[in-house]
């Protein structure tokens, strides 16, 4: 059988692309250096306010899918695949439009931001490209249990992200700048709660698009978001002494 234009496009490069950047990321010997780890950053010329560089940044993840949803060939939401684009831009919409407009953040660094923008560009026009006019899905997907169980992770990891976010931003008051132990949920077991339902969420994608795509990202986000969950782990353990020594860095009882 000869391979699709899908399987010859760039679709396959982006993905390859993913994971090598994955890969690389987590191989890296430092973190990124934003939020807790921008204690050696430049000078504040060289950066943005936290609410409106995660505003930019996350921007293009929710405007180029969803407007490939607008126009695409198929009716909106016939097709499983719009339908799971739509996951993907509804997370996007509340980390463009909610969180960005919630986050008490530090200032962000500028080269980051714009890596972050050509990134969130890419992979927005990967798995939008991708479901919609690469994906093949039987008329019964809807009742798949990938699609199913799927669909389940997925939004058991935002419920998760969400609320961990909420207790993140509920440990300060305005104008606080100090650190202090996250506590509540999942931050009772791991450093990284609000890291550890992202990855939740993109395993949840993963499965109920069952394709190299999703795939491709979720192992992204777990390297990136992964050792951003360790070094934030040992940057508590670094700052507090009283710091819960059973915590874990990302996942309960285990790492």
């Amino acid at each position: 059988m000869m391979p699709t234009v899908c399987q010859l496009s760039p679709v396959l490069v982006g993905n390859v692309l993913l994971v090598i950047s994955g890969l690389s990321g987590l191989l890296a010997s430092s973190p990124t250096e934003y939020g807790k780890q921008a204690e050696r950053l430049l000078p504040l010329a060289t950066r943005l306010p936290a609410r409106a560089a995660w505003f930019l940044q996350e921007l293009p993840s929710f405007v180029v899918p969803a407007g490939l949803l607008a126009w695409q060939p198929h009716p909106l939401f016939r097709q499983p695949g719009t339908l799971l684009l739509g996951l993907f831009c509804g997370h996007y919409f509340h980390r463009t439009f909610i969180y960005a407009l919630l986050t008490r953040g530090r200032p962000y660094p500028l080269e980051l931001l714009f890596r972050a923008l050509v990134f969130c560009t890419l992979n927005g026009l990967l798995q939008g490209y991708y479901l919609i006019y690469c994906a093949e899905y039987p008329d019964e997907w809807y009742t798949d249990v990938r699609f199913t169980s799927g669909i389940l992770i997925f939004f058991l990891g935002m419920a998760i992200n969400i609320h961990s976010d909420y207790l993140l931003r509920q440990l300060r008051k305005p104008g606080e700048i100090s650190y202090k132990i996250p506590q509540g949920g999942l931050f009772t077991y791991i450093s990284g709660a609000n890291y550890f339902g992202e990855i939740v969420e993109w395993i949840g994608y993963a499965v109920a698009t069952w394709s190299f795509s999703g795939l491709a990202f979720a192992f992204f986000t777990s390297c990136f978001l992964g050792k951003r969950a360790y070094h934030h782990h040992r940057f508590y353990l670094k700052k507090f002494q009283d710091y819960p020594k059973s915590r874990k860095a990302l996942i309960p009882f285990i790492f």
